[in-house]
């Protein structure tokens, strides 16, 4: 069944409870997800953002990550720097009230969610796109892309994050449980989701033994198990 933009969206802002009704300037003729899109979830340390860098590189696919953040800002016409101290970091509605007072350049959690949601919406929309965290797998529709996470044990994690990092353990252990814990709690609380449960993904891949091209060529044969027919009819480029 096919799906509009503008039809997705609002149903997208209804189930996550905002109040305010999204507006798009997109013609409801128009479908949506003609073309395919990836998501991918990552631990840090796992080696989520080079893999998808790769996978963007060989298919000829956009890879979406800081662009999000942009997108974000110019909506609410903030500095990119302030989205990105509160991005993929869940609040209380007191922290909101206390920091509004404070700080003018505050963005209050339901504009900055609304605005979340509708630049990923609208990137999966559009297609060709690899969209890198900010809980893309929840946000898109589940059947239309393909909806990666990248793991490793923690110690494996750490260790990296050591090496590639520099950092000492003491500091690389106090930026990966903060990382981690922030992500967790922003799809708690924004999406009532559990980002470690294996069936919110097509493929969770442990890369404790795979190089990044490795990992790459894995997550291109599932877009390919997943969508066979857009690579039949060409909106996939063949296997190289």
């Amino acid at each position: 069944m096919n799906t509009n933009y503008y039809t997705l969206i609002n149903r997208a802002l209804k189930l996550f409870k905002l109040r305010e009704k999204a507006s798009a300037s997109v013609d409801d003729k128009n479908d949506c997800f003609g073309n395919s899109f990836i998501t991918i979830a990552r631990e840090p340390g796992s080696g989520g953002a080079p893999i998808a860098k790769a996978v963007a590189d060989k298919l000829g696919f956009e890879l979406v990550d800081e662009q999000i953040i942009e997108k974000v800002a110019k909506s609410v016409r903030k500095r990119k720097e302030i989205i990105k101290q509160i991005d993929e970091k869940a609040r209380t509605g007191i922290e909101d009230v206390i920091h509004s007072i404070l700080n003018k350049d505050y963005v209050d959690e339901v504009k900055y969610t609304k605005e979340l949601f509708r630049v990923i919406l609208a990137y999966a929309c559009k297609g060709n796109v690899v969209i890198l965290g900010r809980c893309g797998n929840f946000v898109t529709p589940f059947a239309r892309g393909l909806h990666v996470r990248i793991t490793a044990p923690y110690k494996v994690r750490l260790q990296r994050a050591i090496d590639f990092e520099g950092l000492n353990e003491a500091q690389a252990k106090k930026i990966i449980g903060k990382v981690e814990k922030e992500r967790k709690d922003f799809v708690k609380q924004y999406l009532k989701h559990n980002i470690s449960k294996a069936n919110s993904y097509d493929l969770t891949l442990n890369t404790t033994y795979f190089q990044v091209n490795e990992a790459r060529d894995v997550i291109i044969e599932a877009l390919y198990k997943k969508f066979p027919s857009k690579l039949k009819y060409g909106s996939l480029k063949p296997k190289t």
